[in-house]
């Protein structure tokens, strides 16, 4: 198989995976591909409907973004929007120019970073057990954020527990195995959004994107930085670059993907996109663990998910904001807490011994803080240990 090789990129970047890792394409890797959509579409709607952001242009960019990472890559590794940024953009109601001076200063940072080598001494310091901790809670959060989704709805009807429960049953019945049983919940979802809200009209279908080059001014930059960079930076560092790293190996041994070239994919496509009205976007260890659980093996699942996300964002971007708001909430749920537990699972390894306590409290830290926090704290009991056991070694 012909591999692409860019003779004017740095080796580390250029580096190309094994020939054995084509892309594929079937019904498997499309169920795979939806597998992240109960992170990707309500933050990105959200942020839509909040900060004024066009939906069209974010869907337009962030499917380039999706074919490239599964050409680039030859995995199912997913883009997905900062989850920091995100959220503080749609609780504080930031501005686009704001947003985008986050998500430019993280691209900046981070490609320096991979260009440096920083990041591979961080992936190179970071024990094994740290990365477990951090995998683990972040699937457990993103089984807490489902639930949270699931609190908001009625017991009984076709947006709530009760239908929670039978799609719960119906994709553990599949649980396992290569069946696009998502890709198929998902059509069924679409049916039920269009019976209840109807097809939108002719002057909402009209609507195009809005793709124009946008530059921060100065308060967008004070704004952007400080509230949605600062805290947002730890995170994609640790989640988009070093636990997807970790989580690659895991799923196709030999051929993980290195933090570095992981880096500069975040740091580019971020500085190339979003002065041009995309979201800052980066990688996540859930969703690769999503799109791996519902069949995608691959890059084919990302280049079909980038096809229709561009498609959509060019000919629906009205109908996305009026559709996707109404989406069945219990679909998107389920789909998360399904995307949490298998991330949870991979961190089997690490459940016994001490380094079932080192991950226990990086959790519950993690959850009652935050990422970062919890990351500190694993460090810091990781050397208390390592410290112990000098000491025990001395006096034996």
């Amino acid at each position: 198989m012909t591999r692409l090789s860019i003779r004017w990129l740095p080796r580390w970047l250029n580096r190309t995976s094994s020939s054995t890792d084509t892309l594929q394409f079937n019904l498997a890797e499309l169920s795979g591909s939806l597998g992240d959509l109960g992170t990707l579409l309500p933050l990105a709607v959200a942020m839509a409907l909040s900060c004024g952001m066009n939906i069209g242009a974010v869907f337009v960019f962030a499917g380039f973004m999706t074919i490239l990472s599964g050409i680039w890559f030859r995995q199912p590794i997913p883009i997905q929007p900062m989850k920091v940024v995100a959220a503080v953009a749609i609780a504080e109601g930031l501005q686009p120019g704001a947003i985008a001076a986050a998500g430019l200063s993280i691209g900046g940072v981070v490609l320096l970073l991979a260009w440096m080598g920083g990041i591979d001494w961080l992936a190179g310091h970071i024990p094994l057990v740290v990365v477990r901790g951090l995998q683990a809670s972040l699937g457990i959060k993103l089984v807490w954020k489902g639930l949270e989704w699931l609190g908001a709805l009625p017991i009984i009807g076709p947006d709530s527990w009760l239908m929670a429960g039978i799609l719960g049953v119906v994709i553990g019945w599949f649980w396992g195995r290569r069946v696009p049983i998502l890709l198929f919940l998902f059509l069924g979802g679409v049916v039920l959004m269009m019976v209840e809200c109807g097809w939108p009209s002719t002057s909402v279908m009209r609507q195009s994107p809005v793709i124009k080059w946008s530059w921060p001014s100065g308060t967008d930059w004070q704004v952007g930085v400080l509230q949605g960079a600062i805290p947002q930076l730890p995170l994609t560092l640790l989640n988009s670059v070093i636990a997807v790293c970790g989580l690659s190996r895991d799923y196709f041994p030999g051929r993980g993907v290195a933090p570095r070239k992981m880096a500069a994919t975040v740091g580019l496509m971020n500085l190339l996109c979003v002065p041009w009205g995309a979201m800052p976007m980066c990688h996540g260890a859930g969703g690769l663990a999503a799109t791996h659980r519902f069949g995608a093996r691959s890059g084919g699942s990302m280049v079909m998910l980038g096809t229709i996300m561009i498609i959509s964002g060019i000919l629906l971007g009205g109908v996305w904001l009026s559709l996707w708001a109404q989406y069945p909430l219990v679909l998107l749920a389920v789909m998360i807490i399904a995307a949490g537990i298998t991330l949870t699972g991979v961190t089997r390894d690490a459940w016994t011994g001490r380094s079932l306590w080192v991950v226990s409290m990086m959790v519950g830290v993690t959850l009652l803080f935050s990422t970062l926090w919890g990351f500190v704290v694993g460090i810091v009991v990781i050397l208390l240990l390592q410290g112990w056991d000098r000491r025990r070694g001395v006096r034996s």
